[in-house]
């Protein structure tokens, strides 16, 4: 969940990398009491997403400027509406406008990809999930625009979830045991409340990950043949996850093969930010 003390620490971090001593060309140019009203304004059609992260950009840097957002996040938008309207002092508008904009345009790229993808799989029981491939710092910002999208959000952090992979199984059978002894082990140390997921890239594999009472199995860069094959073999006895070469032109092929959860990294390590834009409207500076 994206909280107000998560926004302000990573909206204050970019507000101090852009002006760490203040905004030198607004002091400037700009009067200090000078006032101006600004609408963001979509320069594109999109799913809307940030809306609370770009208020935020300008009430840190002047509690005194007010956002009024005329969207909510997860809602659409057609090129030319009006978004928000921004109002107060013009110095704290203009230093806060590269930060707000550069939030909601990379957050709302993100929701409207999402939300192809799952237009993509309409029709079917698969839901779109994304990856830890996310920006560095920006994980909440990006996992929150995914469900703007209509996605889901697969585990947040390595805290989360037991995901076991080839790296991990190679590591945990080196010592003679077989994947399903070592998974039995790993499932008799784990809570109940603790998810248990393991990758397999080839068929032969999914009995043995089977016999160990797994929660998900990943079938990884599976052939459509072979994901059809692995959802019969896995037979509703765990989640059916699919992972690998995941686009747009494939995700639908990829979600009639009957799998529950379809992850891409491609939903935030791959996205274009949308054009948004910030225009001033009315700008009002003291009489001399």
């Amino acid at each position: 969940m994206l909280t107000r003390p998560a926004i302000d620490r990573v909206v204050g971090a970019a507000l101090d990398e852009d002006a760490p001593w203040g905004d030198l060309t607004s002091a400037t140019l700009i009067p200090e009491a000078a006032t101006a009203i600004a609408s963001l304004t979509a320069r594109e059609e999109g799913v809307f997403s940030g809306g609370e992260v770009f208020s935020a950009a300008f009430r840190l840097v002047d509690p005194r400027v007010e956002v009024s957002l005329h969207i909510a996040d997860g809602e659409r938008f057609a090129a030319g509406d009006r978004l928000a309207t921004v109002t107060g002092p013009a110095r704290g508008i203009l230093q806060a406008e590269r930060i707000g904009l550069n939030f909601t345009q990379r957050m709302s790229g993100i929701a409207t990809l999402t939300a192809r993808y799952v237009e993509a799989v309409d029709g079917t029981h698969a839901r779109i999930v994304d990856t830890r491939k996310t920006t560095p710092g920006l994980r909440a910002f990006e996992r929150h625009a995914v469900r703007s999208g209509g996605g889901h959000n697969h585990r947040f952090s390595l805290s989360d979830a037991v995901m076991a992979k080839d790296n991990h199984l190679a590591v945990l059978t080196a010592g003679g045991l077989s994947v399903t002894e070592a998974l039995l082990a790993v499932r008799a140390r784990l809570s109940h409340t603790t998810h248990l997921e393991v990758e397999v890239d080839r068929l032969d594999q999914i009995d043995a990950v089977l016999a160990a009472g797994v929660d998900t199995i990943m079938l990884d860069n599976f052939s459509l043949d072979d994901l059809r094959t692995g959802v019969d073999l896995i037979a509703r006895r765990a989640l059916v996850e699919a992972s690998g070469n995941v686009t747009l032109e494939t995700v639908g092929a990829i979600a009639r093969t009957g799998v529950d959860v379809i992850s891409s990294g491609a939903l935030t390590h791959s996205v274009r930010a949308l054009d948004l834009g910030l225009d001033v409207s009315i700008a009002t500076a003291p009489v001399a």
